[in-house]
């Protein structure tokens, strides 16, 4: 047995006081073998009778439960380090400039990957195509993710590799997008992306960018993560794992893919130990606003059509039910208010027969009025993003416009009784937590517009933004052990060089982590 007093005059417990009747704000924490077992006077009294085995005085203005990121795709992060970057082009022009000088440092068959492009943000906001792209890259396959990874956009090589002609249907859930002579532009949506498994990629090991992302992360100020990505994932967590090299807790979710793996595999949600075990299955049931994929109820501002359903419904319900039936947990990506109607549909009938896992939609982005009600009702997990709102907003008033719809609807759903749970979605925004909730509290951007926030009457307290990146993400994987610090909950902590409490909401986003703490132990000091 191994006891330790943690002191800090600022520890924020995450209690409001109510919860088991602790206080929100203490002086020490006793920590024995990783569990918070006493607070305040109690954990001083313990560290000057000699029950404790070390004294540790916490650093910086303020002490705050871990962070636990419910919607992260580590993978994808991990291999963005290695790849160019064009989140910040201004223009194609500027795109492709990146593009030229990346590949000069790249091997003679390595992919052009990743990129996280935006043309939303270009000056003239069209979407590229593959002649573009062929000027800096005509003799090596060039696939670059959209920012929100709902769109690739392909050069001719790759296209031609992967046999995609304009004879070429449609995939269900899915887009070429055509010129006006019928020829594929090199623009891939949702499933159409998966056209291009067919052509053979050399990748750089996972788990060495993994293990750097995973150190990023603990920086952040996240102790634990729910990781969206797939199978390669998987094992590279389970290898370090083994190794004694995850420091961070996950629920690993598996995709929806490869849900017939897990099921053979012998996996349930919440398998597991306290620091890695299975999370829910993701399924999509739309794609995004960025790529105007979104499944909306009316065409798109300035466009004809309303977005893509993903997955046809019956098919959706089909795969939750076979989920549950496994034991599995279910994540449903839903962004447009179709697309969230229809998943919350699919969750009435699997409630109504009589299903009691863990059902959650993934970003929730934008709901009709009668269905907020309904996350209540079903007990639905909204998984939220709050960084997305301040990203896309000027976008969302330019394609969604003022429709009678709750829009990254935080204080509405929780008004409502709906349960929050809180996340990144990064590499799609920074997987920063102070980001997020910044955004919530402000729903400001980092350069403090719009003035008073979009939409101001969504903004939420920092208790409650908090609670939704703690407490809340770690319900939504069935986990009650850990979110708070007080007796009976994990040690999981960080402190900070700022009382987020005390400074102007402006300045939330700029909190640096000084330490953090998993299980008592520290992984991280700066």
């Amino acid at each position: 047995m191994s006891r330790t007093l943690l002191r800090h005059p600022n520890i924020r417990t995450g209690s409001t006081g109510s919860s088991g009747g602790h206080a929100p704000v203490t002086t020490a924490l006793l920590v024995e073998d990783g569990v918070v077992v006493a607070l305040g006077d109690e954990a001083l009294a313990a560290g000057r009778s000699g029950g404790a085995d070390a004294v540790v005085d916490l650093p910086g203005e303020a002490v705050l439960p871990g962070l636990h990121d419910a919607h992260i795709h580590t993978e994808w992060r991990s291999r963005d380090l290695s790849s160019v970057d064009l989140r910040e082009a201004r223009s194609l022009e500027e795109a492709l400039s990146l593009v030229a000088s990346h590949t000069a440092t790249l091997g003679p068959d390595e992919w052009l990957h990743s990129g996280r492009w935006n043309h939303n943000r270009w000056t003239v906001p069209v979407q590229p195509d593959r002649r573009s792209l062929d000027r800096v890259a005509p003799d090596r396959v060039a696939a670059l993710s959209s920012v929100d990874g709902h769109t690739v956009w392909a050069n001719s090589l790759a296209l031609r590799l992967a046999g995609i002609t304009r004879e070429t249907p449609d995939p269900v859930g899915g887009e070429i997008v055509r010129d006006a002579d019928g020829e594929p532009t090199g623009i891939l949506r949702e499933s159409a992306q998966d056209l291009l498994d067919v052509v053979p990629q050399a990748k750089a090991p996972l788990r060495p960018l993994l293990e750097r992302n995973h150190d990023e992360l603990l920086a952040l100020g996240l102790t634990s993560i729910t990781d969206i990505d797939g199978e390669e994932c998987r094992d590279a967590y389970v290898a370090m794992h083994a190794d004694g090299r995850l420091r961070l807790r996950v629920a690993k979710c598996v995709r929806g893919d490869d849900l017939e793996v897990a099921v053979a595999d012998g996996r349930r949600s919440g398998q597991g130990d306290g620091v890695l075990s299975v999370g829910p299955v993701k399924f999509f049931s739309d794609g995004a606003l960025g790529s105007h994929t979104a499944h909306m109820t009316e065409p798109f501002l300035g466009h004809e059509g309303c977005g893509i359903a993903a997955m046809p419904y019956p098919v959706l319900l089909q795969r939750i039910r076979r989920s549950l039936a496994h034991g599995f947990d279910i994540a449903t990506h839903a962004i447009g208010d179709e697309a969230n109607r229809l998943v919350l549909d699919a969750f009435a009938t699997v409630r109504a027969e009589g299903h009691t896992g863990i059902l959650r939609v993934e970003h929730a982005q934008h709901l009709l009025a009668a269905d907020v009600p309904r996350f209540r009702e079903l007990d639905v997990v909204a998984s939220m993003q709050p960084s997305h709102c301040t990203a896309d907003l000027e976008l969302a008033d330019e394609i969604i416009g003022y429709r009678p719809l709750h829009s990254y609807a935080w204080r509405t759903l929780l008004d409502a009784g709906a349960r929050l749970a809180f996340g990144s979605d990064a590499p799609v925004e920074d997987p920063n937590p102070f980001h997020a909730l910044h955004a919530a509290v402000t729903r400001q951007r980092a350069d403090g517009l719009p003035p008073g926030g979009w939409r101001p009457h969504e903004r939420i307290t920092l208790d409650e933004a908090l609670h939704a990146h703690t407490v809340g993400a770690h319900e939504a994987v069935g986990r009650h052990d850990v979110g708070r610090l007080v007796p009976g909950q994990l040690a999981d902590l960080v402190a900070v060089d700022r009382d987020p409490w005390s400074v102007d909401p402006a300045d939330i986003r700029d909190t640096v982590v000084l330490q953090t703490v998993v299980g008592g132990e520290t992984v991280f000091t700066r």
